[in-house]
């Protein structure tokens, strides 16, 4: 529930700023890294929002899959050592020997 309350939120970021870019007719020289363009600023709002907002998904979703391949590890090492303590409760313990007198 709780994601889609928030894709709803982006949906309508992205809604009203393409309302907002399509009153505005105006190009633009957009220069970046290897050239320059000239793009609408609608065209370039919209762009930019979508390219950001993948990009901070795609950032997200590897740190997520890091902490998850780190937790299988861990759960992997506490049931390994579960079983090791397991095992050496139940094996009987040497005792030392009677002396009867």
């Amino acid at each position: 529930m709780k994601y889609l309350l928030i894709f709803l939120l982006v949906l309508a970021i992205f809604i009203i700023s393409i309302t907002l870019g399509a009153h505005n007719e105006q190009v633009v020289t957009f220069n970046y890294l290897l050239a320059q363009g000239e793009y609408r600023v609608s065209t370039l709002l919209a762009t930019l929002f979508a390219v950001g907002f993948v990009l901070g998904w795609v950032i997200c979703g590897l740190f997520y899959l890091r902490l998850r391949i780190m937790l299988g590890r861990a759960q992997r090492k506490i049931k390994r050592l579960e079983q090791q303590q397991s095992v050496t409760e139940s094996e009987p313990s040497p005792s030392a020997p009677s002396v009867s007198h």
